[in-house]
């Protein structure tokens, strides 16, 4: 699916060069950034969510302390 995104031009210029270099596209290295990339910005964005519904949900934490203990994981 054809998408368009704008680029700061010094972005993009080193996006330019490194795809003159290598002889790869730029297409190719944004995709491979998008994918790689993906995984990390799911875990921040979704993580941050869940951590603003618990919150806002008020429902009890358990200490870290007692999980550890509860999961055989004391030192």
């Amino acid at each position: 699916m054809p998408t368009s995104v704008r680029l700061d031009p010094a972005v993009d210029a080193r996006l330019e060069s490194l795809a003159r270099i290598t002889g790869r596209s730029k297409a190719f290295y944004l995709r491979e950034l998008i994918e790689q990339g993906l995984d990390d910005l799911e875990d921040a964005y979704l993580g941050a969510a869940a951590l603003e519904a618990h919150r806002r949900s008020r429902e009890a934490t358990i200490p870290l302390a007692v999980l550890m203990k509860d999961l055989g994981l004391e030192d």
